[in-house]
C-alpha cells in the first residue's frame, strides 16, 4: 500500500507527523491552511525536500488519497468548506487527531470518503522523540466511515511509518474521544491541575513561606507522584509513600476535593456534551486568540514562574 498523504497544519503535531513519516520514507504533501507568512516556518527539513512538497492546501488535497487535519480545531469547519471538501478524491481518507469537528458537527464529511480518528495522547513533541527513540506512545483511534472498506489498512499504513506499537492502539469513537478529551483537559490536566497548583502555592506564600520553597511542595514532585499512580494506580501510590503523607492525604483529600468539585464537573461536563463548549471554540478569531493569551496570564503569577525557571530541568 502505497498513497500519498496531505498534512494540513504545520503546528506541533503537523510538524511530528510529517518528520516522522517522512523519516519513514512516506510521500507528503505539506498544505498550509492560512494565509499568512506560515511558508516561511513551514518549510520542511531540507533533508526531507524530496519527499515532501508544499503547496496549498487546496492542491494538498486534490493531490492527496490521505488527508490529515493537523491544524488547530476552530478552523477545521472553516477551512474544510472552502479548501478541502471541494477538492477531495472520492474514496478519500480523511484523518483526525481529535474527534471534536466531526463528532460536534464542524466538519460534516462526505459520504464518499473514510473517516478515521488517529489521535496521540500526548504532545507533538512526544510523538517526534518517541519516534527518534523507536519507541511509542499511546494513540486512540477509530472508524466513523469506511466507504472505501479499507479505512483499517489505512490506520494501519499511517501506524507504520509513525512507528505505533501495535499495543499501544486503543479503540474508541470520536464522540468518547472528543468529549473525553476536553473534558479532561479542562477538569483535570490543564485547567484544574494548573489552578489546584496554584491555590497550593499561593496558599504558603500567603502564610509566609519564600516562593522557592512553596514552588517545591506543591509542584516540583508532582511528576514523581504521576509516575507512581500511572504504574501502580492510586492505591499503588499510597502503598509508596510515608506514612504521614498517607495519614494526611486521608483526612485532608475528601475536604479539598470535596463533592461540591465533583458537582460542578458534572456541570462541565454536561456544557461540553451540548456542544456549547465546541461552538463556541469555533467562533474565535485572531482577535479573540491574542485576547486569551493575555487572559490566561491571570492563572499563574510572576512569582510562581519565575520559581518554576529556577528549578527546571
Amino acid at each position: 500500500m502505497t498513497k500519498t498523504i496531505a498534512i494540513i497544519g504545520y503546528g506541533s503535531q503537523g510538524r511530528a507527523w510529517v518528520k516522522n513519516l517522512a523519516d519513514s520514507g512516506y510521500n507528503l504533501i505539506l498544505g498550509l491552511p492560512i494565509e499568512n507568512n506560515s511558508k516561511k516556518t513551514a518549510r520542511p527539513p531540507r533533508r526531507n525536500d524530496m519527499r515532501i512538497r508544499l503547496r496549498r492546501t487546496a492542491k494538498a488535497v486534490a493531490g492527496a488519497e490521505i488527508v490529515v487535519f493537523a491544524f488547530p480545531d476552530h478552523l477545521h469547519g472553516r477551512v474544510f468548506k472552502k479548501d478541502i471538501k471541494p477538492f477531495l478524491k472520492p474514496k478519500s481518507a480523511l484523518v483526525f487527531l481529535h474527534g471534536l469537528s466531526v463528532h460536534f458537527g464542524a466538519v460534516i464529511p462526505p459520504k464518499n470518503c473514510d473517516v478515521i480518528l488517529l489521535a496521540p495522547l500526548g504532545p507533538g513533541v512526544a510523538v517526534r522523540e518517541s519516534y527518534l527513540k523507536g519507541e511509542s506512545i499511546h494513540y486512540l483511534y477509530g472508524i466513523n466511515q469506511n466507504y472505501s472498506g479499507k479505512a483499517q489498512k489505512t490506520i494501519d499504513y499511517l501506524a507504520k511509518g509513525l512507528k505505533i506499537h501495535k499495543k499501544n492502539l486503543i479503540n474508541t469513537t470520536f464522540a468518547e474521544e472528543a468529549i473525553g478529551d476536553i473534558f479532561g483537559e479542562q477538569a483535570v490536566l490543564c485547567g484544574g491541575l494548573s489552578q489546584l497548583i496554584k491555590a497550593g502555592f499561593d496558599t504558603l506564600v500567603d502564610s509566609g513561606l519564600p516562593p522557592d520553597k512553596a514552588y517545591l511542595e506543591v509542584c516540583f514532585q508532582l511528576d514523581l507522584i504521576v509516575d507512581l499512580i500511572k504504574k501502580h494506580g492510586i492505591a499503588g501510590m499510597f502503598d509508596r509513600i510515608s506514612l504521614t503523607a498517607k495519614y494526611g492525604s486521608f483526612l485532608a483529600g475528601p475536604q479539598i476535593i470535596d463533592k461540591n468539585v465533583k458537582n460542578r464537573m458534572k456541570k462541565l461536563l454536561s456544557y461540553i456534551k451540548s456542544g456549547q463548549f465546541a461552538a463556541k471554540l469555533n467562533k474565535l478569531d485572531e482577535t479573540d486568540i491574542k485576547s486569551l493569551s493575555t487572559l490566561l496570564t491571570k492563572l499563574t503569577s510572576p512569582a510562581f514562574e519565575k520559581s518554576s525557571r529556577k528549578f527546571a530541568k
